[in-house]
């Protein structure tokens, strides 16, 4: 979607004129764009797929009475073939852009917040999807990594055979995760930081139901990935007090994520391609070898 385009769809929409807009290099599935308009700023979020912020909009109207940092709905519709999503601006910066700026104790306080944030989530009463199922959950991102590792032919696609005999050995631990809300993307990305605090939750298109585990296992390979500490990770760990079968599942996540990872390298999303080099695939290769490492020894535990 060109911003010409957005400019006018924004100004037919709202009935403002646009002082200026920008493009966000966020957003795999959407075009997503700043918009200043009367001393304001706006995210303006578009799509071509239908009913594509139906869910979105529920989201943030159930999560109003959790009293956390959520953007505001200003109007949502449809112009010519977009469907599109105004939401209001919220200050900060996404963790992962300023984590290397982030002292010690402000990534301690900000996990606080964030398992905060979970636990005011995991408390609301949302109903999960009919045909809600964990094991979906990690079949279908195993089957989706097998597909897209096998197509785009940049990794070994036996690691999620590997992984796949995981979840056969945790079995058990996954059957009993019951459909607990939660919010699942959560990572170096949609959590907004300003002054060492929780700012903004964004791009809220939908609610986990099950292990709240899953978005810490993915931030931390999303950290190794960019080649930064896991400190945060581990506050976020200690604020949860994981048990010793959480522990295995918490690594066995990271192996999941691991395998997602490397399906979406050189995929195309949209108008633009997940990046893939051979340092790309030498540092996944090598976050999988560790945490392969790490399930072996509590294995022997």
């Amino acid at each position: 979607m060109e911003i010409i385009k957005a400019g006018q769809l924004f100004e037919n929409e709202m009935k403002v004129k646009v002082f200026s807009i920008e493009r966000c290099n966020t957003g795999i599935g959407n075009y997503v764009f700043i918009v200043t308009a009367e001393n304001n700023k706006y995210i303006l979020r578009c799509s071509l797929e239908k009913d594509a912020y139906e869910n979105t909009v529920y989201l943030l109207k159930e999560l109003e009475v959790c009293d956390i940092p959520i953007p505001k709905v200003i109007k949502y519709g449809q112009y010519d073939e977009y469907r599109y999503l105004i939401l209001s601006y919220l200050l900060g910066e996404d963790i992962g852009k300023i984590y290397q700026d982030l002292r010690d104790s402000e990534k301690r306080q900000i996990a606080k917040e964030v398992v905060a944030i979970q636990n005011k989530v995991s408390a609301l009463k949302i109903e999960a999807p009919d045909d809600w199922n964990w094991n979906s959950f990690a079949d279908e991102m195993l089957g989706r990594a097998h597909e897209l590792i096998s197509k785009n032919g940049f990794f070994d696609v036996s690691k999620v055979e590997e992984v796949s005999n995981i979840l056969k050995e945790i079995q058990p631990y996954i059957s009993s995760v019951k459909p607990i809300p939660y919010l699942d993307d959560i990572s170096t990305k949609n959590l907004l930081i300003e002054n060492g605090h929780v700012s903004g939750v964004i791009d809220i298109d939908w609610m986990g139901f099950g292990d709240k585990l899953t978005f810490v296992a993915m931030t931390k390979v999303a950290l190794l990935n960019m080649n930064l500490d896991t400190n945060y990770v581990d506050y976020l760990l200690e604020e949860m007090s994981l048990n010793s079968e959480q522990k295995r599942a918490f690594i066995f996540y990271c192996l999941l994520f691991c395998v997602d990872f490397m399906g979406e390298r050189g995929t195309q999303y949209l108008d633009k391609v997940v990046p893939v080099n051979q340092e790309i695939t030498d540092r996944l290769n090598s976050i999988y070898d560790y945490f392969m490492s790490q399930w072996k020894n509590l294995k022997e535990k």
